[in-house]
């Protein structure tokens, strides 16, 4: 039996039966996040997911970096030197800062970052994969945007670790 939490049109998560390896399936602004892989391996992804709840509880995430930037812009500056040898260390550190949904093969798909705005957190993700991309034309070049109570985010996290168990 599965576990659904969530809305599918902010961020919603999926767990399968828990075991050692979980069939886990996420969604943000609708759009379907684990197409490429959607198996965990439960005792890595629990303690990933739950590490980013507590960096969440403990109020370290930060406002939008640039002033007069919009979240979509923001995302588009942060990804505009990723991998670039040349990239400056604070950029790789200010871009590091706000990454996101690093929780192992399930979502290496995506690029995702996550501002915090008082008890709301706004999260933007782009789709970098060609094979995806090949198949999503739409998606090519395109940065989601999902608004979501920061409470509300962190209560589905903790909900997806409870469905996979201590395993």
């Amino acid at each position: 039996m599965s576990v659904v939490l969530g809305d599918k049109c902010r961020f919603a998560a999926e767990a399968g039966e828990p075991g050692p390896l979980c069939r886990v399936d996420l969604w943000a602004a609708g759009k379907w996040l684990t197409c490429d892989d959607g198996m965990a391996y439960v005792p890595q992804f629990r303690r990933d997911v739950l590490d980013t709840a507590a960096w969440l509880r403990s109020s370290e995430s930060s406002p939008l970096p640039f002033a007069g930037l919009s979240a979509e812009a923001t995302h588009r500056r942060l990804m505009q030197r990723a991998g670039d040898d040349d990239e400056p260390e604070a950029d790789y550190q200010l871009r590091d800062r706000f990454r996101v949904l690093l929780w192992g093969p399930t979502t290496d798909n995506v690029t995702a970052y996550l501002f915090r705005e008082e008890d709301r957190l706004v999260i933007t993700l782009s789709f970098w994969r060609e094979e995806y991309l090949l198949s999503h034309p739409e998606d090519a070049g395109a940065v989601f945007v999902v608004e979501i109570p920061a409470k509300e985010f962190v209560g589905i996290l903790e909900g997806i670790a409870a469905a996979l168990g201590a395993s």
